[in-house]
């Protein structure tokens, strides 16, 4: 599909007259407000589009949600990852040393980037069914930007607990009203839900410059994982039963032709980008000439190739430890050499470990992968896998012949297509653990390991084995702060969270 960017600038124009006494009078019909400009199919089009470029920008150019700002509570937040030692960010060496406060800049960053993208949604939703034109065209614009609106609050009450439930735009500017309480998790859930099952009527597949939006089958593998984070174990397998290719597993019904790429870099390549393993990614692309379009995950500056240079993130060195040389997600996820294509030289980064996985080596020369091109996969089919042995280890008290082998036709994928199966036999707590450590080491720089370790309650002992955040983590960090901004601005609704 085309890249879903916002390429659109807001134009308002300020248009007054002078009348023979002089006076200034306002003319309201200059200014472009929502019920002038939701008039045809392509301002609904537009609108969608807006939303999805929420995912992908920022209107500030700073980091994306997905081009990095979420990877840095999601990733330096846990065990996984730690600011690099040239970055000069406090904010994000805070993240990286469990220092962080309510006022942290990147905390208040992902906050406020979440709700503009809600903004965006509900504007669609709210607007797009008073357009006349093709009800099918419409109802599966609203679908897709319901499943982003889902997204985004999956990801705040999972990162903040309570959160304001906010379904449509404001339609005053008194202060007052425009104060929102915090809802209670359980029913932000309620909403998530109800949004994604609409989203399931969402075609099973696109084409053309459409490849890559919202499917049914994404919005179902969507669900399951809600369902998973609630343990709600029944609909979990329900729903990825919906999503598994039938014939594979008992009572998998999916037909969208799911399915692991044979090798596993090739989850995250430009070429095979929106590819049969792929139920729904954020979209990058190179040069486009948006500033604020950007994957800055894989964010060093391969210029000069100077290994003392390099502001992005890294991996803790005990994460790259567990992997085994015979996995070949290591090499596609870490790197210590890179080839130099300038001068055909292997340039070797010394001790310190960096990360590889959403490097664009399709740029050349290899330079600042500001610029990267690859996308950034939301939900995979191995998530789906990894998902559906955990729910049926959870529904039949332990682990089956088909929980084994859903995790095990992940970890042959990982070895390159020879059998490496899990011990068999285990109890239901060490394949649970086992499960985890799989998603572990398949899901680096996804955005999944601080939610997983929050899920299975693991979160502080796994960093307490962490050096640097050893002794600067408790019982409130299973939550994010509410930004400090936020609670400034409206004390008696938004209480902050225990311990911050």
């Amino acid at each position: 599909m085309k890249p879903i960017y916002s390429k659109a600038v807001l134009v308002i124009i300020i248009a007054g007259s002078l009348i023979a006494c002089n006076k200034l009078t306002e003319d309201p019909d200059s200014i472009i407000v929502a019920s002038q400009f939701y008039k045809t199919q392509a301002d609904a089009v537009a609108a969608v589009t807006a939303v999805y470029s929420s995912l992908n920008s920022d209107p500030a150019g700073d980091f994306p949600i997905y081009g990095r700002n979420l990877n840095l509570l999601v990733g330096n937040g846990s065990d996984d990852q730690v600011y690099s030692p040239s970055n000069t960010n406090p904010d994000v060496r805070a993240l990286g040393t469990a220092t962080y406060v309510a006022a942290n800049d990147r905390v208040r960053k992902n906050w406020q980037q979440h709700y503009y993208g809600i903004s965006k949604a509900n504007l669609a939703i709210d607007n797009i069914p008073t357009i006349p034109f093709d009800e099918t065209l419409r109802n599966r614009l609203v679908r897709e930007a319901k499943f982003i609106r889902a997204l985004l609050y999956f990801n705040l009450v999972r990162l903040h607990g309570d959160v304001p439930l906010i379904l449509h735009d404001p339609v005053t500017v008194d202060v007052n009203s425009l104060k929102v309480a915090r809802t209670p998790v359980n029913d932000v859930y309620t909403q998530i839900i109800a949004d994604l099952t609409d989203a399931i009527n969402l075609p099973d597949t696109y084409t053309g410059a459409d490849k890559g939006r919202v499917t049914s089958g994404a919005a179902h593998g969507l669900l399951a994982k809600v369902y998973v984070t609630t343990k709600d174990w029944i609909d979990a397998q329900a729903e990825l039963e919906k999503v598994l290719t039938a014939g594979t597993f008992p009572n998998a019904s999916g037909n969208y032709g799911y399915d692991l790429f044979a090798n596993f870099k090739d989850a995250f390549q430009k070429p095979s980008k929106n590819g049969k393993e792929h139920l729904f990614s954020v979209q990058f692309e190179t040069n486009l000439g948006a500033k604020n379009s950007q994957n800055y995950i894989s964010s060093g500056d391969f210029s000069s190739f100077n290994p003392a240079v390099y502001a992005g993130d890294l991996p803790d060195e005990r994460l790259v430890a567990i992997f085994d040389s015979a996995d070949t997600r290591k090499s596609v996820t870490f790197f210590n050499k890179l080839l130099n294509p300038a001068t055909n030289q292997v340039v070797d980064f010394g001790t310190v470990t960096r990360f590889s996985k959403f490097i664009d080596f399709t740029i050349s020369p290899l330079v600042n992968q500001a610029q990267s091109a690859v996308n950034f996969p939301v939900l995979r089919y191995a998530d789906i896998l990894l998902l559906y042995a955990e729910t049926v280890n959870e529904n039949n008290s332990g682990p089956t012949v088909d929980a084994y082998a859903a995790v095990n036709k992940v970890r042959t994928r990982a070895y390159g297509g020879i059998a490496h199966d899990l011990t068999p036999g285990l109890s239901q707590s060490d394949f649970r653990d086992s499960v985890f450590q799989e998603r572990r080491k398949e899901f680096v720089q996804e955005a999944n390991r601080w939610f997983d370790l929050v899920r299975n309650g693991t979160l502080v002992d796994a960093l307490k084995n962490i050096p640097a955040k050893a002794n600067n983590v408790s019982g409130k960090n299973y939550l994010y702060p509410i930004p400090q901004v936020e609670i400034d601005l409206n004390q008696l609704l938004l209480p902050q969270n225990p311990g911050w």
